[in-house]
Order: C-alpha cells, then structure tokens, then sequence
C-alpha cells in the first residue's frame, strides 16, 4: 500500500465515521428512540428529543460572551476544513491515466504512442504467465512522461514472493522499460496469496 492509499483510506474512514456518528444521533433524536426503548444516553448527550436542537439559544450567547475572537475561529476553522477537502479532491483528480505513453524514448518518434491499457494488459500478461502466479492485475497512473505502474499478483500457495518480485522485474517490467523507452518507471507490487477451499477426501 502506498502512502498516498493510506492517506486517502484514513480521510474516508474519518470522513465516514463522522458522518455515521451524525447520522445515527439525528435518527435516534427523530425516531424518539431513547425514549421508546429506555435508554439513558450520557449526560450532556446531544440531540435526544424530536424537539432537541444541536445548539440552543443559551449555547449560543454563551459561546457569544467569550469574546470577539470566537466567530473569527470558527471561521477560520471552516476555511481550514474547505481548503484540505479542496487539495485532497486536486489530488485525487491529478492521479489521472496517462493515455498515451512515449515508445522508444521522449518525446515520442514520429507520432507513435502506446495506450497505457495495451501496456498494462502486456505487462499482465506476461506477469501472469511468471511461475506460481495464479492472476495478475495492472494499473498505470501519473503523466506520460513520468508513469507509475501498479501490479497485484496473486500467488499460488507454493509461490515464493522473492522469486516472483525478481522475475517480475527482470521480465515484465523490464520489457515495459525498454518498450517506452523510460529509463525509470516506479512500480508499487503488492502480492498476495490464493487461498484455496479444503478438499474433501472421501
């Protein structure tokens, strides 16, 4: 897993769990649901009647009185917030497909440019016939002139991860490298192993 994927997997799960959190306090509130099955939520619990409002009007004075400097934090809390959800989207959006690929150098010979899908289906191919490989899947991201390729190869049971990360980068890659002409073309390999139900011996 690369670290941008952690990243974007951590804002998710965050982003998901305060939206699942809000969710279910406005469900329980509106359904009266404390009520009805006698729960006793803690004290201060927010949002436990229809009629609860998330903030009343003496929250309101009160967070009011503390002073000329409440309303400009909590603008520049909201500002904050809407300036890391907008790079986070920028960055998704730039971690676009190349499209065409340069073949036999930069820029390109005479026109001629591989579809980075030929490419990721020719390295899948050829990866997927490697030994002890059951399947292998690839994708490729970033700008024509500085890829990134993405591989996941499913092992057999018997499979050997040293062996298979060398042969697929004396082989696959190395094919991929010399087709484009790219001296460097990072790669994130993540491998796994088949799991394969018991047989039943009779």
């Amino acid at each position: 897993m690369t670290s941008r994927s952690a990243l974007n997997r951590t804002l998710l799960a965050l982003a998901g769990l305060v939206l699942l959190g809000g969710g279910l306090l406005v469900l329980f509130a509106g359904f009266d649901l404390y009520r009805r099955h006698d729960l006793i939520p803690p004290a201060g619990w927010p949002l436990i009647t229809p009629d609860d409002v998330l903030l009343g009007s003496a929250d309101r004075a009160r967070w009011s009185g503390q002073g000329w400097w409440w309303w400009p934090a909590v603008i520049a809390a909201l500002t904050l917030a809407a300036l890391l959800a907008l790079w986070w989207l920028l960055a998704q959006l730039s971690r676009r497909r190349p499209g065409g690929l340069p073949v036999g150098g930069t820029p390109p010979q005479e026109g001629v440019e591989l579809r980075d899908r030929a490419l990721s289906d020719a390295i899948a191919t050829e990866a997927g016939a490697l030994p002890r490989v059951e399947h292998a899947a690839v994708r490729i991201t970033g700008r024509p002139a500085h890829p990134r390729t993405h591989v996941t190869l499913t092992l057999t049971p018997e499979g050997a991860p040293g062996a298979t990360l060398g042969a697929l980068c004396e082989g696959p890659l190395s094919t991929a490298r010399r087709s484009t002409g790219l001296p460097h073309m990072p790669t994130d390999v993540r491998l796994q192993v088949a799991h394969h139900k018991p047989h039943r011996v009779e």
